[in-house]
């Protein structure tokens, strides 16, 4: 069963399919896991052990040629258990996990992920790319 909050919103930025390494502590147990996709809005994150809708948490995010991980706020919007992912094998979110917005302070925070995603954006796909899944080019 894939369990959902707000439906509409899983797809309000583009996404870009990306493979990083997020640290996050439940229960003070530390998790380590991989995104699948990340996007100015938040991130899905493959796991066997999603974490309730609705949780809010802080994770780190490890990004290749940063000298620290990224630390962001999140809340779990949506999920997708392990039997659901084995039900959708050839569908989308055929993959267990949790999706997450990106939760913040204020407005420079989110302006500063906003920032880092878009370069991770152009520099996992290439500018070209990129441009056109922010909307700045024609097909």
């Amino acid at each position: 069963m894939i369990l959902m909050s707000l439906q509409t919103e899983r797809r309000n930025e583009p996404r870009a399919p990306i493979d990083l390494q997020v640290e996050y502590k439940r229960l003070n147990t530390f998790f380590y896991d991989y995104t699948k996709n990340i996007s100015k809005g938040g991130t899905f994150i493959k796991t066997d052990r999603p974490l309730p809708i609705g949780t809010m948490f802080l994770f780190r995010l490890f990004v290749p040629r940063l000298e620290a991980p990224l630390v962001l706020h999140g809340e779990v919007r949506w999920i997708v258990s392990v039997e659901a992912a084995a039900d959708a094998k050839s569908e989308e979110g055929s993959e267990p996990g949790m999706g997450i917005r990106f939760v913040y302070n204020d407005e420079s925070s989110r302006q500063e992920v906003d920032d880092r995603v878009e370069r991770l954006m152009t520099e996992t796909l290439g500018p070209l790319i990129a441009a056109h899944l922010r909307g700045n080019l024609e097909p």
